[in-house]
């Protein structure tokens, strides 16, 4: 199976893409950039700038959406304004890079040393009410997270590990029992993921050019090729979240051998997403 092109390589680091009806399609960051984009129904992108990085957005139940910046969280209100929220440290080396938001309405986003350091990141929750917490430590570049269907799984990957880790899952208790769901083939680099509504798991390998799919018991069912090395997170959508949308990026690339690095794309794989879970706050 093979994604097709959906847009030119207009952004640097492509990640984090989310449909929501309520924006009336499809959003995701040009992450290096500090960059929002979202889709045209001409297939042109419009950029909002919301800080020196933009890692991860998702809607908020009362309007606008909720933002990972560099070192904390921003919320925009459904006029656009945006509020960055206090910064949750304050050295320079480690930014945000991934994250989703749980079944009971709490944003969670990683962190990564900018040069990866082993174990220096951590994956932190905004609640409602605006408070933080930290929820795992010693992580190396926290990447994909989102949960089953029901809300009792969340899964998760730490690139570096090679694998997606899946934790038992409940409001009070959050996340426990880590252990492995599925390790990617080839040595594979686990970056974004999403979830469809039959509970498979669907995971872009970066530096693979490849999307894998994953049945709800982690058997390796689908391998989407996509034309640009760098397959950075993908996520369902179109009106009836059917289509696999997947970014890309040019960090790293050589442009010459991978000039659609930077594309977005698109993959019919026979699936549908659900729809995504809002910020509560």
């Amino acid at each position: 199976m093979r994604a097709q092109q959906v847009t030119g390589p207009e952004v640097f680091h492509g990640e984090g893409p989310v449909w929501h009806h309520g924006w009336g399609g499809l959003r995701f960051v040009d992450m290096l950039a500090g960059d929002v984009m979202t889709l045209r129904a001409d297939g042109g992108l419009d950029r909002k700038h919301v800080g020196s990085v933009a890692a991860v957005v998702r809607p908020r139940v009362g309007g606008g959406a909720v933002v990972g910046v560099e070192r904390g969280f921003a919320l925009e209100e459904p006029d656009g304004t945006i509020t960055t929220l206090p910064e949750l440290w304050g050295t320079t080396d480690v930014r945000m890079n991934e994250g989703g938001c749980d079944p009971d309405g709490r944003m969670y986003c990683g962190s990564m040393a900018y040069d990866q350091t082993p174990g220096a990141a951590k994956l932190f929750r905004l609640d409602p009410d605006r408070s933080t917490s930290v929820v795992l430590e010693g992580v190396t570049v926290s990447n994909g997270l989102e949960w089953s269907p029901d809300g009792t799984l969340a899964y998760y990957d730490d690139t570096p590990t090679g694998e997606i880790a899946v934790f038992d899952y409940d409001r009070g208790r959050g996340l426990t029992n880590r252990r492995r769901f599925a390790a990617l083939p080839d040595d594979g680099r686990p970056d974004g993921l999403t979830v469809d509504a039959d509970g498979g798991v669907w995971a872009a390998a970066y530096g693979a050019g490849l999307v894998y799919g994953f049945s709800p018991d982690g058997r390796l069912v689908e391998r989407v090729e996509v034309g640009a090395a760098n397959t950075t997170a993908c996520t369902f959508g179109g009106e009836a979240l059917d289509q696999l949308f997947i970014t890309t990026s040019k960090e790293n690339a050589d442009l010459d051998a991978d000039p659609l690095a930077g594309c977005l794309f698109v993959a019919e794989v026979g699936v549908r997403g659900r729809p995504v879970r809002p910020f509560a706050g």
